[in-house]
């Protein structure tokens, strides 16, 4: 029995993440701020009003063992008082209205007032109420003080998105967390109890938007902006939308045909741009709020406005003028490419694609499209430059595309924190209006004071027990948004939050997850594609080497090795000019042999085997000491979290021991074929005398 109860307690614990809202057992701690529990108001009955209660209830319950007497209006007796500036009387704590007035619709104010007897969470907006209230019981549950707590917080992004991958099937592109929570048998799911679980974890890291089907849109997937499936549709915004989160849809774009027979989906065609009109008017009854489209097309096949020698300008134009009068947004992705190109051909490069497509193109869009943009010119591999598009429209929306599943780092198997990875993105400098012009600056919308901006990513999650597969993985949906909703914060910040919030506050635990986590994109990186090169993976299934390996052809790969050297000349003098897309100094920077990073190294030059990095070391020894080391590294990961045994659940250790050897096995692999191909393709014997094979 005890057994028993111990494993309900850990399959929960899995399942809740970073909610765990852990019982205070620090007795100093749980004296100082058991009042703050006894009671609570939230002002208002709107429905993110009242999950905003729920969650504070159930926080609180759970980390005092005391249910909490709530009262329905800023009443004296209770010690948390959370409603909008409109509902509470800021005055009667000694706080002034007007200066919190510049606060964005999403801000908040936290703070203890009253001789610190009560805590005021005060906001803009219904939604800004609900994230205060997650703050306040992140706050708890990581054991801050609370006595002179005083915090005036807006998110810094506009849009904070998560792009579901999820098929009607059941299954999940690019899904490593078991199946769809959303979908299955081509119908939409029943058990709607786990969603409103997924919003209450979204909305705790500040998610506010959510395309719940793939981007690669099929024939049922089509029918969900009819009225086979709206309703149900309607019910998950219906969920989503008490927690402060808008649903969007990804549309085929040949939905004209596909649904109705028209005879063409040209965007400048009268009939089809009346279909989309009563289309979107039929949507909007059923879902009032509704977000918007997420389109991808003429990409990977996919239909798009160059079926009928159109661009992309009128593709989007088209819907987001049946969009606009009822505020909805086109969410248009730039990954378009030719997958059928060429790859012997070296003037051809896939890197180029985004930006000769939309560069041409820069304030031809509505004000009502975004510009979706990966973050890299080709496709979230563990190591690429930032996409020279971010900073090259200065008249259009634009948003960045993240990938929060581990498509290219190692399948939510390999642990791999990304968080320093979207860091190093946000921060890089374009250029694009001289020194400052950050990325981070730009997706916010400041830079080129874009209307509407933000920052989107593929989800990571399935319906695995804990979500995410990897119960570590969870660390990099909770970094995502924390991310997102502060660039500024750290990756270290980010981290132990997560590890303090979902494990508790074992110092020990935490300082040693903490450095897994941080070292993990490193480790990632070492023993997989060396020096920015890329791919190098298993076609289709993108796991494991597979170092010549390319989906969509056999006629060569991304690294152009050869007997002499590998890389991709990418110059302006003798490549293909993607080095040219950048602002200055970055174009000079990666154009120039000497002064490109030795990490982008081969993304931008062909260079001899025996070239010397700044390391000193040559380019064949660094791959060979780099593929050693990193399986070297997953063996001390390994040793690290035996040395937890005892201190985290069984159910949870069990599951990232698992994944662990599963990642020894993946790093070795890697180490072993790519130290033999590239010591048989260049002759060149390790310095260390390793065996290679």
């Amino acid at each position: 029995m005890e057994v028993s109860l111990k494993n309900n307690v850990s399959r929960q614990a899995s399942y809740d993440c970073w909610l765990q809202y852990e019982k205070i057992r620090d007795h100093e701690y749980y004296n100082q701020y058991v009042a703050y529990s006894r009671g609570i108001a939230v002002v208002g009955d709107s429905p993110i009003l009242k999950s905003a209660l729920d969650e504070l209830e159930r926080g609180l319950f759970s980390m005092f063992g005391q249910k909490s007497t709530v009262y329905n209006e800023a009443a004296k007796e209770a010690s948390i008082i959370a409603g909008t500036f409109e509902s509470i009387p800021l005055e009667d704590y000694g706080l002034n209205k007007a200066s919190l007035i510049n606060m964005n619709e999403e801000g908040y104010l936290l703070k203890a007032v009253k001789d610190e007897e009560k805590i005021i969470v005060a906001a803009k907006s219904d939604k800004g109420v609900l994230y205060a209230v997650h703050h306040l019981l992140r706050l708890l549950q990581l054991r801050e003080s609370l006595k002179q707590v005083n915090i005036v917080e807006s998110p810094k992004n506009q849009l904070r998105m998560l792009n579901q991958w999820d098929n009607m099937d059941g299954s999940v592109e690019r899904g490593y967390s078991g199946q769809s929570i959303f979908y299955e048998n081509h119908k939409i799911t029943t058990n709607l109890e786990r969603i409103k679980d997924y919003a209450r974890l979204l909305s705790s890291i500040g998610i506010n938007a959510i395309s719940i089907n793939n981007v690669n849109v099929w024939k049922v997937e089509t029918k969900l902006i009819t009225n086979d499936f709206l309703p149900d549709v309607a019910k998950i915004a219906d969920i989503l939308r008490a927690y402060g989160i808008k649903t969007f849809l990804s549309i085929n774009f040949a939905s004209p045909i596909e649904i109705d027979g028209l005879q063409t989906a040209d965007p400048l065609d009268p009939d089809v741009k009346t279909w989309w009109k009563n289309k979107v008017e039929e949507i909007y009854r059923y879902i009032p709020d509704f977000g918007g489209f997420v389109v991808k097309a003429d990409s990977e096949h996919r239909p798009g406005p160059f079926s009928y020698d159109r661009n992309h300008a009128d593709g989007a134009n088209l819907l987001a003028e049946a969009l606009e009068p009822f505020g909805g947004l086109v969410i248009w992705r730039c990954f378009v490419y030719n997958c059928l190109q060429d790859w012997r051909d070296r003037s051809t490069d896939r890197a180029r694609a985004a930006y000769d497509h939309f560069k041409p193109l820069d304030g031809d869009f509505l004000d009502n499209v975004i510009l979706q943009i990966k973050n890299g010119p080709m496709d979230f591999q563990v190591r690429e430059p930032v996409s020279p598009l971010f900073g090259a429209l200065e008249k259009t929306n634009q948003m960045m595309e993240f990938q929060v599943a581990q498509e290219y780092t190692g399948q939510q198997k390999d642990l791999c924190f990304l968080v320093p990875l979207w860091k190093e993105v946000l921060e890089f400098d374009t250029y694009a209006k001289g020194e400052g012009s950050k990325v981070k600056n730009i997706v916010n919308g400041s830079l080129f004071n874009d209307k509407f901006s933000g920052i989107c990513a593929v989800s990571n999650i399935g319906n695995d027990e804990n979500w995410t597969g990897n119960t570590l993985a969870q660390a990099n949906l909770y970094g995502y948004g924390r991310l997102i909703w502060n660039p500024d914060l750290t990756s270290e910040e980010i981290a132990e939050e997560w590890i303090r919030s979902t494990f508790g506050q074992d110092p020990s635990v935490v300082e040693q997850i903490k450095q897994m986590l941080l070292d993990s994109w490193s480790i990632y990186e070492n023993y997989t594609a060396p020096l920015g090169v890329g791919w190098m993976v298993n076609p289709h299934h993108h796991y494991g080497p597979n170092i010549d390996g390319y989906e969509y052809s056999v006629w060569g790969t991304y690294h152009f090795a050869d007997r002499d050297g590998i890389g991709v000349d990418r110059t302006i003098e003798t490549g293909t000019g993607y080095a040219g897309q950048y602002y200055s100094p970055n174009k000079e920077m990666y154009n120039n042999l000497e002064t490109c990073p030795d990490e982008l190294l081969l993304f931008f030059h062909h260079v001899p085997y025996t070239y010397k990095l700044k390391s000193g070391k040559t380019v064949i020894q660094h791959i060979y000491d780099t593929h050693f080391k990193g399986a070297e590294q997953v063996e001390e990961l390994i040793e690290k979290w035996n040395g937890l045994r005892g201190k985290i659940d069984e159910i949870r250790f069990v599951n990232v021991s698992e994944r662990f050897q599963l990642q020894l096995k993946n790093a070795k692999e890697w180490r072993d074929q790519v130290n033999t191909y590239f010591y048989r393709k260049s002759g060149i014997a390790d310095e260390n005398n390793r065996t290679i094979y």
